[in-house]
């Protein structure tokens, strides 16, 4: 290998010292101090250079190739204060723990880097913050919901089949990239299916899984890189076992990815699930307990994976509930059974409801985490309030109390924020539901309270009802715009529009005992002599 020359070492350093301050704040990029630059001593072709801000609050060290055309990789993890662009790591080839990058490559000393995505951290490649004339603050959602139940409660294999042909029957309400097999995303929502799960966890991890509602089930995105992976199930089992909560095994979800397009491959992660049980020393429900957790463990996870609020995360939790399970991704809806085959298509997969989701982001990226549908919604539609809405709820964040969930005022702190600064306004919205339901609100009331009706000037609105709305109004604004929302929490399986009604759905019920709605009619195949309502 051959050794550095003087001049070319010193080339780079200046090349990426004046990369590196062009990367800063104008407001900080005066106090980045470079501290000296030596040979690698594990590769005689880079240099390492390290700098760090003059009051020493944040450092780093990169890696200067000088062999070939230089590449500029985002550092896993690493956010500067003040950073207009990421700080980057200047390597000839990367870890094999890594994962998918961005990447920056350059034709030569003091030419300007250009971007190119390889396979990156984070779950989608949606950017941090404003960029030209996109800004994720006006994210907004527009899609197609819909949901078949057996009105009985009884599991059949017939649900999760209509689901499916519900979902891939609302295609065109979806949306695509430049790439035809990339979708905005799809997914479906169905009560645990305990007979296949009882089966795979005997088959798969060795265990045999207690009677329905004593277990519950979490679909986890987790990070591709091994380590990181390793660490945020570690991080995980460690606070549910502080909690009391027994964790039964994890199981690698299988996937089929060979049809999916080359952005979503980019950041498609590891999907796993988690069983576990109840925790005897909390007297909240079970879902309450699940909820307390899965807040809990993201502000841990968060610490071990240095995830910022708002920021690119690798990790991320669709679902953890002892009565519904979310299967979801950045798919097209004729996407979903095949890539999730191995579960979906199992005919012992079997469900009382299935509530799914074909997504048209509008003014947003397409993620997998953003795709629906959500914890306990699917959303068509859009909440134009929603940055009052939001700092609405910021504002009550310092005086919530709630006796139903059993917390210290600092324990009920670390369940903040209650809206995730990275979600779209639909997970803002699913975020508030979420939270109004688990600390013991009904989810009918929950709903009613964020979108009323236009009671003020209903003079044939019972009267009963208008004085719910106007109490109501004195504990919450209305969450308003065009909206469709599907909604259950494995009781309760509902939907409602906005009091505009600017949004479609149509409903049936059937004499055979089953409810069909969706934002379209013809998306499951009734015959008309069944029909007793619509």
């Amino acid at each position: 290998m051959a050794a550095i020359s003087a001049s070319a070492s010193l080339r780079v350093v200046q090349d990426h010292q004046a990369f590196v301050r062009d990367s800063l704040s104008p407001a900080i990029s005066s106090s980045v101090n470079f501290r000296a630059s030596q040979l690698s001593t594990s590769s005689p072709e880079t240099l390492v250079l390290s700098y760090n801000l003059s009051d020493g609050s944040h450092s780093s060290t990169s890696v200067a190739s000088v062999c070939g055309h230089p590449s500029l990789q985002t550092l896993p993890g690493l956010r500067h204060a003040g950073l207009r662009r990421q700080t980057y790591e200047m390597q000839k080839t990367r870890r094999k723990d890594s994962g998918r990058m961005h990447v920056w490559h350059t034709d030569g000393p003091g030419q300007l880097p250009k971007l190119r995505v390889v396979r990156s951290m984070a779950l989608s490649a949606v950017p941090e913050g404003p960029l030209g004339l996109y800004d994720p603050a006006f994210d907004k959602d527009s899609c197609g919901v819909g949901f078949i139940a057996e009105l009985s409660g009884k599991p059949n294999r017939q649900i999760v089949v209509d689901g499916l042909e519900m979902l891939v029957r609302m295609a065109h309400r979806g949306a695509c990239g430049c790439e035809t097999n990339t979708g905005d995303g799809a997914g479906i929502l169905v009560a645990l299916p305990h007979e296949f799960f009882a089966e795979v966890a005997r088959d798969e991890i060795g265990c045999e899984l207690p009677p329905p509602n004593e277990y519950a089930v979490g679909m986890f995105f987790l990070p591709t890189s091994d380590i990181r992976r390793e660490e945020s199930k570690n991080v995980f089992n460690k606070v549910a076992e502080s909690l009391g909560h027994g964790i039964l095994g994890w199981r690698r979800v299988k996937s089929n990815n060979s049809d999916l397009g080359k952005s979503a491959l980019s950041t498609e992660p590891v999907i796993e699930q988690v069983f576990l049980t109840p925790s005897c020393r909390s007297n909240a429900s079970f879902e309450q307990q699940m909820y307390i957790l899965r807040k809990l463990s993201m502000v841990a996870i968060r610490a071990a994976l240095n995830l910022q609020h708002g920021g690119v995360r690798d990790f991320y939790i669709c679902s953890l509930s002892s009565t519904t399970i979310v299967y979801k991704g950045q798919l097209k809806p004729n996407q979903l059974k095949d890539y999730y085959l191995a579960d979906l298509g199992n005919t012992k997969f079997m469900s009382y409801m299935a509530l799914v989701h074909s997504r048209f982001s509008t003014n947003t990226f397409p993620t997998w985490d953003r795709a629906q549908p959500m914890r306990v919604l699917g959303h068509n539609g859009e909440i134009n309030t929603l940055r009052g809405n939001v700092n609405w709820m910021r504002a009550r964040e310092g005086l919530l109390k709630c006796k139903a969930l059993g917390l210290s005022k600092d324990e009920m702190q670390k369940l903040l924020p209650i809206v995730d600064a990275s979600s779209s306004d639909s997970g803002a919205f699913d975020g508030v539901l979420e939270f109004l339901v688990r600390s013991g609100r009904s989810l009918p009331e929950s709903v009613m309270m964020m979108i009323p009706e236009a009671w003020q000037n209903d003079m044939n609105m019972d009267p009963d009802k208008r004085a719910l709305y106007e109490y109501f109004s004195a504990v919450m604004e209305p969450w308003d715009g065009p909206a469709l929302i599907a909604f259950t929490d494995g009781r309760y399986l509902g939907a409602t529009l906005d009091r505009n009604g600017l949004r479609p759905g149509r409903y049936y019920e059937t004499h055979s005992g089953q409810v069909i709605m969706a934002s379209e009619v013809g998306v499951v195949d009734i015959a008309p002599e069944d029909i007793s309502k619509k």
